[in-house]
């Protein structure tokens, strides 16, 4: 390494601080890389739990709904006509 003068920094062509700018690079890509793959596995289980939820959801209405349902007069005629 040069000597660490204000001049030789400042007149030096980048060596020492070329080396640490490209090392924080370094660093700055990594990190935004592990944020990305952070918030894309949130969105991705927050999508997979939210269609989970969903479908439990509307298969307790559909349940609600057939408990409900009484039939009408038409399906029990028909129903009970053949026995």
């Amino acid at each position: 390494l040069r000597c660490c003068t204000a001049a030789s920094v400042v007149t030096d062509g980048g060596g020492a601080a070329a080396a640490a700018d490209e090392r924080s690079l370094y660093i700055m890509r990594v990190v935004q890389i592990a944020v990305m793959c952070v918030l894309a596995l949130t969105v991705v289980f927050g999508i997979f739990f939210l269609g989970c939820n969903l479908l439990i959801k509307s298969e307790g209405m559909i349940n609600f709904l057939v408990k409900d349902r009484r039939p009408s007069k038409e399906v029990e005629a028909v129903v009970v006509g053949p026995y």
